[in-house]
């Protein structure tokens, strides 16, 4: 009787077992990352999703550094088969989805975007330097021969060309892919007009990051989450503010912001494109290949997300607001990405 008991209690835990394995498969694809890409890989997922072949993909804003979190912890489907990133993913990105078993990587590229400074309509659009955005927002700048804590309460403060409104910047937090390329293009390039900054570039490349990258905890940057459209409904309710975001956005709100003119070129689909605005950066998404035979439809979104119709010069993206790649990348781009190109950062 006793190992007949023994017996029956070990064939529900064998069954239990097998059902919680097949609760674990998938038949819908899950994407997590950059608020920037989100959109555009919304539109893909609905487009996809729509054909009736497979379910429409799951798609969450998680911000660039927390979907190449998720990406690579593990290759269990329990975490995600693919993560969008408004920067390159990093080779300590890299490092620790190795470490986590994610060995295989392919990465698309998707096109370019532009990260603006944007406020309302309802005053003077703002025409800042490079120089001028490190000043109104490193958390240190330099004064008299010295680093020092930022003293700019007022834009008018950092130049007297620019009107006397307090210093009040809404923008993304750490983990956001558009902080890191908003700090590597812009404030990086605006501490190498200080020539105190411009040395410590060329003698102490770690240190002049650390400067460069610091932005201000005093209350004049606001970090507002990886919700971009909460920034946008933030400055239409304060006129004074500035939002700091990507192209897309502003593309998509036209009516109600204005972009700031960056170097003397203003933000728009032309300008970003042919290479004119200073401030814009690589789109992509990465692609978990351990998952492409566990989950049906990866490689069939990757050929609607890289599409003519999709990613191409008059492609519905386009009309969100990704800047295109030109045809011969694009070209590329598909091939690499329809056969699983392992990733290469070299």
């Amino acid at each position: 009787m006793l190992n007949k008991t023994f017996g029956l209690a070990i064939a529900a835990t064998v069954a239990t077992v097998a059902l919680s394995g097949q609760a674990m498969a998938r038949d819908q694809i899950r994407i997590v990352g950059s608020s920037t890409v989100f959109p555009f890989s919304t539109a893909v997922a609905e487009a996809f999703g729509s054909n009736g072949n497979f379910k429409t993909p799951v798609v969450e804003s998680t911000g660039s550094g927390g979907g190449l979190k998720l990406f690579c912890s593990g290759v269990d489907l329990s975490t995600p088969d693919i993560t969008n990133a408004s920067r390159r993913i990093k080779a300590s990105e890299v490092e620790t989805c190795a470490k986590n078993g994610v060995a295989d990587i392919t990465e698309v590229k998707i096109g370019y975007d532009g990260i603006v400074l944007a406020n309302s309509k309802a005053v003077a659009p703002l025409n800042l330097t490079k120089k001028q955005i490190f000043a109104a927002l490193a958390k240190q700048v330099p004064i008299d021969g010295k680093l020092v804590d930022n003293p700019y309460k007022t834009w008018k403060d950092v130049d007297p060309s620019l009107p006397d409104t307090k210093i009040e910047v809404l923008g993304p937090p750490p983990t956001s892919g558009t902080r890191d390329a908003f700090v590597e293009l812009a404030m990086e390039g605006g501490a190498k007009e200080y020539d105190l900054l411009k040395d410590l570039s060329k003698s102490d490349k770690k240190a002049f990051k650390a400067a460069a990258h610091s932005v201000r905890e005093d209350g004049a940057y606001i970090e507002t989450g990886e919700n971009d459209n909460l920034i946008v409904q933030k400055l239409e309710a304060n006129a004074d503010a500035v939002g700091i975001f990507g192209f897309s956005f502003l593309d998509q709100n036209s009516d109600k912001l204005q972009g700031s003119m960056v170097g003397g070129v203003e933000p728009t689909f032309e300008n970003i494109a042919d290479g004119q605005y200073g401030i814009s950066r690589s789109l992509y998404f990465y692609v978990k290949d351990a998952h492409v035979s566990k989950v049906p439809g990866i490689k069939e979104f990757i050929a609607e997300f890289t599409s003519e119709k999709a990613f191409g010069e008059f492609g519905y993206l386009t009309e969100k607001g990704l800047i295109p790649l030109t045809d011969a990348e694009r070209e590329k781009v598909r091939a690499d990405a329809l056969d699983l190109a392992p990733l290469k950062l070299m």
